[in-house]
């Protein structure tokens, strides 16, 4: 798929406010299933100074700062992307990584340790909570032990058993709350997908980005999904909101700098403070394929 997106986001202050130096992650990234072909950013005012780096783990952020207080601030990007994962079962696993239980070598786990570590399912003692690990070991059951059966069927367990509802902001709620609510947002069903994978040993992150949808539709709202990393293929998306594997209609932008414990959460496309005043914000992104007219959100 080649996809254009227009994606728009407005901050307005009841007064002027002094913005610190902000770090924008919205650069979608280039992988071996998705091509970064274009990329422009228009930010009003227009800062004073800004500049491109990749961050630790690999995300194209820019760095921008404003010499003057102000009232609004609007960040433009247009991308143009291609994804060329039809199939999100294209890999063949190593075999030690068929079955549970997953014994990541030393090597591997080195680098992997920020996805298996920081529990995302609060309980006691900041382990993950019981219920979480009843409903990974249950799922390992009902799969006989196999690791893509495991997370195929975990991910259509969540869209099944719980609601979806929009909260526009905030951070996710841990695990434990939303498997006992039974609903929640996209960033929650995530959160709690990532905790039961890490509850059986399998490294996970959150990631950030574009789903297509109803291409009918003018505008959308950014959405969250879940990668874990199978040996043999690498990290694979599950989209616990859809209750469906990963393959060609999400655009990836960024994961998140870390999830950490007592419910703080660093959101992974906008980084920065301003002097305390009340104040609003909208997103909107359009989505369409390259061919076809390009909405404006």
């Amino acid at each position: 798929m080649h996809y254009c997106i227009n994606h728009k986001t407005a901050y307005r202050y009841s007064a002027p406010v002094t913005l610190t130096p902000h770090l924008l992650r919205l650069c979608p990234r280039s992988d071996g299933a998705q091509w970064l072909h274009k990329f422009e950013s228009t930010i009003s005012p227009e800062p004073t100074e800004q500049t491109y780096f990749l961050d630790a783990y690999g995300n194209t952020c820019l760095q921008v700062t404003f010499g003057a207080p102000l009232a609004e601030m609007v960040i433009h990007t247009v991308s143009e992307v291609s994804t060329t994962r039809h199939n999100p079962f294209d890999y063949i696993a190593e075999p030690w990584a068929v079955q549970f239980p997953i014994d990541y070598p030393s090597g591997l786990v080195s680098q992997l340790r920020p996805y298996l570590e920081w529990p995302l399912g609060w309980g006691a003692d900041d382990a993950i909570a019981p219920e979480v690990i009843h409903l990974a070991q249950s799922m390992i059951q009902e799969a006989n032990g196999n690791v893509g059966y495991f997370l195929t069927r975990l991910v259509q367990l969540i869209p099944q058993q719980c609601d979806y509802q929009q909260r526009l902001h905030g951070p996710p709620y841990a695990a434990a709350i939303t498997l006992q609510q039974k609903s929640g947002t996209c960033r929650d069903f995530t959160v709690l997908f990532m905790a039961a994978c890490r509850a059986v040993g399998l490294a996970a992150r959150f990631v950030s980005g574009y789903q297509e949808g109803d291409l009918e539709q003018g505008c959308h709202d950014l959405h969250a999904w879940a990668e874990v990393y199978i040996p043999g293929g690498g990290w694979r998306g599950f989209d616990p909101t859809l209750g469906l594997a990963v393959g060609d209609r999400h655009v990836a932008i960024a994961p998140p700098l870390r999830l950490i414990k007592q419910h703080q959460y660093q959101a992974p496309l906008n980084q920065g403070k301003s002097s305390k005043q009340p104040w609003k914000a909208t997103s909107a992104s359009s989505f369409n394929h390259k061919h076809a007219k390009v909405w404006s959100p």
